[in-house]
């Protein structure tokens, strides 16, 4: 499947949706793993608005990738974000989409000292 990098250099991003583990099976519980690093992998709802349009991004990141503290409404940096297109078969019906996924969600909010 093809793999595309996007570039979000005029773009303004934001969490709406904060950390979470990636699940590779909803009744197990079992988190997705990073095949190269084994990291878990966790997503998170971002939302990119440029050019007068936003849209909600579903990304998933290694859990190593991630700014601590990141929140809803929280501006952020993405590293590295590539987009892939996948499809599978599953109980005879074909599912297709975009998946979505980036080495690194930084947040552009100056760290507090507390």
């Amino acid at each position: 499947m093809a793999v595309f990098k996007i570039d979000l250099s005029t773009a303004f991003v934001f969490v709406v949706v904060p950390p979470a583990p990636k699940l590779v099976n909803k009744q197990t519980g079992e988190i997705a793993m990073d095949r190269e690093t084994g990291a878990r992998l966790l997503t998170v709802g971002l939302t990119v608005a440029d050019e007068g349009e936003a849209n909600l991004y579903t990304v998933t990141v290694p859990e190593t990738g991630i700014s601590d503290g990141l929140a809803v409404g929280m501006p952020v940096a993405v590293t590295g974000l590539k987009a892939r297109d996948w499809e599978n078969e599953f109980n005879g019906q074909k599912r297709h989409g975009i998946s979505f996924r980036a080495a690194a969600i930084t947040s552009l909010v100056p760290a507090t000292k507390g």
